[in-house]
């Protein structure tokens, strides 16, 4: 065998005598993400069992979890006999940076952490998340760790997939990895506690998925979404359907292209703009913020180009309003949209490989936008805003 094209894994050799080897191998990955209620109960044994019983736990929680549920945990713990140290880490945009993943190692190694068997629980938002993800895939090179998220955004986007993360200079998440948690609890009780704004930050990746790949999820948010915003899905609106679809949407996706050796992806819908407009706008706009900013845009293009109808464009849009979402910002202009774009482009390896939504609940993608055609479908997007207000 002279080439590895028709064996996916195995040692080739070239030569007689042999002078060059090819290693072809693959890494299996199974990871579990679940609904789990009452996760903080002492009676249910789910936070000590994810990533395997028994051992320690290092626990790293965001400062104001901590305020929040900190006496919580740490109950938890101490009910259960299972010896654990709390590491309470400030976890935001700004701080999302190298020296907050040293901090973290810093932790583990103090921690004495078993290289396999004492997953590092990580109990916060996406930036928490990303943070600790990223100091479990280098420390030994790879240490499991468990997600438990805690904000909406958390839920149902960066808790579920592969990618840890944080920023470099003026540029999102530049330095990363794929490093999947070996389980993600999902316990929508954590909502309760989350502030309005912060809601609507997660309703905005919910929104995305709608828009791309699941019309029925669409719908439900343009009939619930304001209801589960005002109850923090705690009230009598059933919000059940929302977040599992949200789930398994995203899961869907990610799935067949975990490592995204693919590099079409419908789930950058809305990422093509927003990490450019995110980072300038810094600390003004929060992630989901600048995502539906990029829709907002986004949807005016596909208008543009006969993939959406008016109604379709102007439902959407009264819908980003209605969960207290922004459809315009100064800096939906050309000059920051062009950087943005020339930023996406490298990151898809030279090509736009730009998701656009067809009617709701599909996309295609365009390797053709232009400066002259993001430029007019700024100045729209800001005529209909201000023409809503």
């Amino acid at each position: 065998m002279t080439t590895t094209e028709t064996l996916s894994h195995g040692l080739f050799t070239r030569g007689e005598p042999v002078s060059a080897w090819t290693v072809a191998t693959a890494l299996p990955v199974t990871y579990e993400v679940r609904f789990t209620p009452r996760l903080l109960d002492p009676a249910n044994p789910a936070l000590g069992n994810a990533g395997g019983a028994g051992g320690r736990r290092l626990v790293v929680v965001e400062e104001t979890v901590d305020r929040l549920y900190g006496g919580r945990i740490r109950r938890w713990f101490e009910a259960r006999g299972l010896p654990y140290r709390l590491c309470v880490l400030p976890a935001h945009e700004q701080v999302k940076t190298m020296d907050s993943v040293y901090r973290v190692v810093e932790q583990m190694d103090r921690f004495g952490l078993a290289r396999r068997g004492e997953p590092v629980l990580a109990v916060g938002g996406g930036v928490l998340m990303d943070v600790v993800g990223l100091a479990c895939s280098l420390y030994r090179r790879s240490t499991p760790f468990v997600r438990i998220p805690t904000t909406l955004i958390g839920l149902v986007d960066a808790g579920v997939g592969a990618k840890t993360g944080v920023n470099f200079g003026d540029h999102k998440n530049r330095l990363g990895t794929y490093h999947p948690a070996v389980a993600t609890l999902l316990d929508p009780a954590f909502l309760a506690t989350l502030d309005r704004r912060h809601l609507g930050n997660g309703m905005a990746e919910i929104l995305k998925i709608a828009l791309v790949r699941d019309r029925r999820l669409f719908e439900r948010l343009d009939r619930d979404g304001e209801a589960l915003v005002a109850e923090r899905f705690q009230g009598p609106t059933p919000g059940g359907e929302v977040l599992t679809r949200a789930v398994h949407g995203m899961l869907s996706e990610l799935q067949p292209n975990l490592w995204e050796h693919r590099l079409e992806r419908s789930m950058d819908y809305g990422h093509s703009f927003s990490p450019t407009v995110e980072m300038r706008a810094l600390p003004e706009l929060l992630h989901g913020e600048a995502v539906c900013l990029d829709m907002a845009l986004t949807t005016v293009i596909a208008h543009r180009r006969g993939l959406l109808d008016t109604g379709q464009r102007d439902r959407i849009h009264r819908l980003m309003r209605r969960l207290g979402l922004p459809v315009w910002h100064p800096l939906i202009e050309p000059a920051t949209l062009g950087d943005a774009l020339t930023d996406t482009v490298r990151h898809r390896d030279g090509r736009q490989r730009f998701p656009l939504p067809i009617g709701i609940g599909d996309c295609c993608f365009v390797d053709d936008v232009t400066a002259a055609e993001l430029a007019a479908a700024a100045r729209e997007t800001e005529e209909l805003s201000c023409a809503a207000r």
